[in-house]
């Protein structure tokens, strides 16, 4: 008899093992899952508005891409003709950007062209050699990119320049 009330109790508490090993590995799972989900809306509060932020950090209205119908024409739109690369020369309204497989290129900069680094606008006189920029403008019959926005990117840093300075 007393048998018989160990072997229900160890039935009992097997089966208790194995309810709460399951609920446990729900649990899990459940947190994996939800893990997924926050990492998901973290990366796609990046890109889901890209047409719209597109727009506005090159330069468009400001109410958005679709913010402002009018009839054409679109003349804040910008071309999407460009290049990005190094300044590797400044002679006077023009720069010589050394880009992807070293090539050179020149850029006219004029009274128009806005110039941005992050969310400030700057002056030409500011750009310096060495600098990295992108350049959104329209080609020339000379080869050459006239500029109608150029932003400019921080400076590279590496972790062990910041422990040395």
């Amino acid at each position: 008899m007393e048998e018989k009330q160990n072997d229900k109790k160890l039935l009992h508490l097997d089966i208790l093992k194995s309810i709460i090993k399951w609920f446990l590995i729900v649990i899990v799972l459940l947190l994996v899952f939800g893990l997924g989900v926050f990492v998901g809306e973290k990366k796609a509060k990046f890109s889901y508005r890209w047409a719209e932020n597109y727009h506005k950090m090159f330069a468009g209205p400001r109410a958005g891409f679709f913010g402002n119908w009018k009839m054409p024409p679109f003349d804040e739109f910008i071309e999407g003709h460009g290049t990005f690369g190094e300044i590797i020369k400044i002679e006077g309204n023009n720069l010589v950007v050394k880009g992807k497989g070293d090539v050179e290129k020149v850029i006219l900069v004029d009274e128009k062209t806005v110039v941005k680094s992050g969310f400030k606008n700057i002056k030409v006189a500011d750009l310096k050699i060495g600098d990295i920029i992108v350049i959104i403008g329209s080609p020339n019959d000379k080869g050459q990119i006239e500029a109608k926005l150029i932003r400019v990117f921080p400076p590279k840093t590496s972790f062990r320049q910041k422990l040395h300075e």
